[in-house]
């Protein structure tokens, strides 16, 4: 009666063992076609799981090497649509000086000169603290706040930023300045060689032609040199801006090349056949239903079936 009683135990442990394991390679399959991964514990294939984690790790990293350009890029192009307004001022600002530079210049012309460049002194200044997409001060550097101020007894502008612009990573060590700081375009060498600031020269010709002084047509001459030098470092600026955004063109193609190798990587190392795995899944689920139906007559079977 023991041996029976023990083969029976045994018939029904190998039986659920058996079932047990089918299921469980059926629910593996499933969980692999509904998450298009192969690899559900790390203990799967120690191997391909830390392949996977290091090209998930590299994703993280592009991702932010991505969010860094695309902000370099605007600020950027915030910095080239500035400059762009700061040549138009200076253009501006050259035909005034010429018309200021006549000798027969009457009196209530030079006063309305000046007066147009104190506005474009105004809008010089406004420019250099246009904001970045941050909201800081886009020619200032890593400051904060204003990139210039107003001296309020000499009435110039003052740089107030950090000595250079920020700058961002774009992956590899590669890094660019995300702008320029208002000192890198903004100041020059006048027509005599000293150093000098567009805005002052603006500045300073609008207060010589509201003085009025006999002066102001040479004052006017001498300013279109520096104003010519101004324009010319506006013009040097947007090319080193244009070649940064070339840069950074360049750095999102490749690390987009580099993304889709990953995805392509990921894919051959973690991701399942479909077709194989739902034939597979197949084939279980017939093997378990016959397996199951086998058990369930088997089972109820008794020794007196076969004593009648």
């Amino acid at each position: 009666m023991s041996i029976f009683a023990t083969s029976t135990s045994a018939f029904y442990e190998r039986s659920m063992h058996s079932l047990s394991a089918l299921r469980s390679q059926a629910e593996d399959l499933q969980n692999q076609i509904s998450t298009n991964s192969k690899i559900t514990r790390s203990s799967d294939d120690p191997l391909a799981a830390s392949q996977l984690r290091a090209l998930a790790r590299a994703d993280a990293v592009g991702m932010i090497d991505t969010a860094a350009a695309n902000r370099a890029t605007t600020d950027l192009n915030l910095t080239d649509t500035a400059l762009t307004q700061f040549a138009n001022y200076v253009s501006r600002a050259q035909v005034l000086a010429t018309q200021a530079a006549s000798t027969l210049l009457p009196a209530a012309e030079r006063a309305s000169i000046a007066s147009e460049l104190a506005q474009i002194h105004q809008g010089l200044v406004g420019l250099a603290n246009t904001r970045d997409g941050a909201g800081h001060a886009l020619f200032g550097g890593d400051s904060p706040g204003d990139a210039y101020q107003i001296n309020a007894t000499t009435g110039m502008a003052e740089y107030i930023g950090s000595g250079s612009a920020g700058q961002l990573s774009l992956g590899d060590g590669q890094m660019v300045s995300r702008s320029l700081t208002g000192p890198e375009f903004l100041s020059f060498k006048d027509a005599a060689g000293n150093s000098t600031d567009l805005m002052a020269v603006v500045k300073s010709l609008s207060d010589a032609l509201a003085g009025g002084s006999a002066s102001t047509a040479a004052a006017a001459s001498a300013a279109l040199g520096s104003l010519t030098n101004g324009l010319d470092a506006i013009t040097t600026a947007q090319t080193v801006v244009g070649s940064r955004l070339s840069w950074i063109d360049l750095s999102t193609e490749r690390q987009q090349a580099m993304s889709e190798a990953r995805s392509s990587q990921q894919q051959d190392i973690g991701a399942p056949d479909l077709s194989s795995a739902l034939a597979r899944l197949q084939q279980l689920s017939t093997v378990l239903e016959a397996s199951q139906s086998s058990f369930s007559k088997l089972a109820n079977l008794s020794l007196f079936d076969f004593l009648r």
